[in-house]
């Protein structure tokens, strides 16, 4: 009897966990290579749109992430000063009717957790950073910096924005730094005092912005993350400690709700905000690109785990629809119905423009990766 061809996702993030979790109900021999150690809560939240719902629904997780989360009933967009309202987009029971699944706001731990739950414990691997890869043409040598090295026939790298598969595929080339920086705090609701915070908020000025939502379906913990100007940022470093005195200054003038949330503050952290240009290509050979490894954006559309995800679901579905032996048309066909909406949402990402006037958002919730029609590539793309 012929073996199954042998898939390795690399990143068992976001990405690659809806990547290994659709492969393994599917059927197909997944293993999945993650360089941490471990999984930990950390400090973190992330919108799951109707878009990524469908998904969850497809792994079996929506349910339970339907009781962890917090389901906004309108994401408001807020004056920097006098807080008047700019927009106010329905969520909640709209969602739900006119999408087909909820939008929720949810801990990003609490949802990697049911991710990595729905993956069975032997076909993930931690500990295992990739260090170079091989494409031999008949199959793909992985090696792992602790002296270990695996065989694989496909190679998915969800391995994000410093990914060592694009780096194979296109040369290594650092992501680009855009000018601004992200701070991260989530903390109890009871530290704030002197203000009543809608479910999910977006303060904007010309400038820089304040996105405000809730975490948990007790509404007990709250979550903010900003997009700051700095000029520049070592790019040795992922993140950097922050502090209440530096929200204070980016924010001085700020309307109360702000500032109420800078005063609970315990624990603030810093991030660049990282992108690239669209790549020339997802894939080659045998290997194949999804998420942040092939298209990082700025966060502010709530959407780049959501692309990833999506991707993951494409991916799969393109697998099933060619079959695995035929790789190369599969991977053309995953990459013709995924550069355009990609590419979309990276764009909206960078401009910063999402929801800040009473825009109509079904191009991205009513998206159902499933049910979508596919497109034709015009060519077997990566081939070469």
């Amino acid at each position: 009897m012929q073996k199954k061809p042998r898939i390795a996702v690399i990143g068992a993030g976001l990405g690659g966990a809806a990547a290994a979790a659709l492969l393994e109900q599917a059927g197909f021999n997944v293993r999945v290579y993650e360089q941490a150690p471990a999984f930990s809560r950390l400090g973190a939240g992330i919108h799951l749109g109707p878009n990524v719902m469908k998904v969850m629904r497809s792994i079996g997780i929506e349910d339970e992430l339907n009781r962890t989360g917090s389901h906004p009933d309108y994401w408001y967009s807020r004056d920097w000063k006098t807080g008047e309202i700019i927009a106010q987009i329905p969520l909640g029971d709209y969602a739900l009717s006119h999408y087909g699944s909820s939008y929720l706001t949810v801990h990003r731990g609490d949802f990697h957790s049911l991710m990595i739950d729905a993956i069975p414990d032997h076909i993930l691997s931690f500990n295992k950073r990739l260090n170079k890869v091989e494409d031999l043409g008949d199959v793909v040598r992985l090696h792992f910096t602790d002296g270990t090295s695996e065989e694989a026939d496909i190679v998915i790298g969800a391995d994000g924005v410093n990914s060592k598969i694009r780096d194979h595929l296109l040369s290594a080339e650092p992501p680009k730094y855009t000018g601004y920086v992200g701070h991260r705090a989530v903390f109890p609701i009871s530290a704030v005092k002197g203000f009543t915070h809608d479910l999910c908020t977006k303060w904007w000025s010309d400038d820089r912005h304040m996105m405000v939502y809730f975490v948990t379906q007790k509404k007990d913990e709250i979550y903010y993350v900003t997009g700051v100007p700095e000029a520049s940022w070592d790019m040795s470093k992922s993140w950097v400690p922050s502090s209440r005195e530096e929200m204070l200054g980016a924010f001085d003038g700020w309307h109360t709700g702000v500032q109420s949330l800078i005063e609970a503050s315990e624990n603030v952290t810093k991030w660049p905000l990282l992108e690239r240009d669209p790549l020339p290509l997802w894939s080659r050979g045998r290997l194949v690109l999804l998420g942040d490894a092939c298209h990082p954006m700025k966060p502010h559309m709530a959407q780049g785990a959501a692309m990833a995800i999506e991707d993951a679901a494409m991916l799969v579905r393109c697998f099933k629809e060619v079959g695995i032996d035929d790789h190369q048309t599969a991977f053309a066909l995953y990459e013709a119905n995924r550069t355009a909406r990609a590419s979309k949402v990276q764009l909206v990402s960078h401009n910063n423009t999402w929801l800040r006037t009473n825009e109509n958002p079904d191009w991205c919730f009513a998206y159902d990766v499933f049910n979508v029609p596919l497109v034709e590539p015009s060519s077997v793309l990566g081939a070469a």
